[in-house]
């Protein structure tokens, strides 16, 4: 896996010329070996394969008739973690990235919280993860166009690598991917919401409500014990007013769980209390992970037309992945 510290430690005795022939290479040649630069000196190209390899330990499973695509990545000291690839009408490419290996904040419904936590990815973990896909892609002539942070992990407890891995792709030496096509999704940690309300790249941010009351949400979520939803919509609209950028709210439907009138009433008192503009909400159908089930179709489409009633955006979520158990919540590393 790519160690940039390392890459810049070793060019450092060069031409300042090689670094960016190497980082042209890696991010936007996609070489997946060094011997594949030729532009660089011989010598140099074998002492980089032996200590900054570009090879990825990867296991790709595809499903949706190619539409999503899962990879299984094999990180240094035997850590697994996955990451998935959209590929949505008219190339938008969209690139799942986890942040942790794993989860420590244990949300029943999600398979990557049953798991437990190993450790925080590096920002050169993270990036890793969209250069898998980008090198899959390229002999098709296509590229990655979108980034969300809503695979295995929580980005928010590990925010320095995150917004280091985000500069990384927004760099227009690099990746050159938009801030704007980068989002970030959260549980709800504040100080991380804040946080980003102060960063110059226009990245994008939703919140993992799912729940709109307090005592069911820290059953199902304990880091709502903490972090109480009234806190918490108060950093967003925060944000909101600080940034002016339109903030997605998800909500995952639970069967006889938070999915009746009752419930849809309380989500859009939530909303209209703390919220006046600038969101929406994304409803998402559970996804099988042995404990919950999905509300049957005419329940879902009941608490979205509640929704759409007072007046608040309201879109699906395609269900993508699910059989590979690449889909939202069934992410485990492996």
């Amino acid at each position: 896996m790519l160690n940039i510290k390392k890459l810049q430690s070793i060019l450092e005795q060069y031409p300042s010329f090689r670094s960016r022939q190497a980082n042209r290479a890696v991010f936007r040649e996609l070489a997946g070996s060094w011997g594949e630069v030729t532009n660089l000196p011989k010598d140099l190209r074998e002492i980089l394969e032996r200590e900054c390899p570009l090879a990825i330990e990867a296991e790709i499973v595809t499903a949706d008739g190619g539409k999503t695509a899962k990879a299984v990545i094999r990180l240094d000291g035997g850590v697994v973690i996955e990451t998935v690839l959209m590929r949505h009408r008219g190339g938008r490419n969209t690139v799942c990235v986890s942040s942790q290996a794993g989860c420590p904040l244990v949300c029943d419904f999600c398979l990557t919280g049953q798991r437990g936590f190993t450790r925080n990815l590096t920002a050169d973990e993270i990036v890793g993860q969209i250069l898998c896909f980008a090198r899959l892609l390229k002999p098709e002539g296509e590229r990655i166009r979108n980034v969300v942070f809503m695979g295995m992990g929580e980005p928010f407890l590990n925010y320095n690598a995150v917004m280091e891995a985000i500069r990384m792709m927004n760099d227009p030496e690099g990746l050159k991917i938009g801030g704007r096509r980068i989002s970030i999704s959260t549980i709800g940690i504040i100080k991380g919401i804040k946080k980003l309300a102060r960063e110059p790249i226009q990245v994008n941010l939703a919140l993992s409500l799912h729940i709109p009351d307090d005592r069911l949400r820290s059953r199902l979520i304990p880091v709502n014990k903490e972090h109480p939803i009234g806190d918490v919509l108060e950093a967003v609209a925060g944000y909101i007013e600080k940034t002016r950028r339109k903030v997605m709210i998800e909500y995952l439907l639970l069967d006889g769980i938070n999915d009746s009138p009752d419930d849809a009433a309380k989500l859009v008192s939530l909303l209209k209390r703390y919220l006046r503009h600038l969101y929406y909400v994304n409803l998402i159908t559970y996804n099988p992970t042995g404990k919950y089930r999905s509300p049957p179709r005419n329940r879902i489409e009941k608490f979205q037309k509640a929704l759409e009633d007072a007046s608040i955006t309201v879109t699906l979520r395609y269900r993508f992945g699910r059989e590979i158990k690449a889909a939202c919540g069934q992410l485990a590393g492996g």
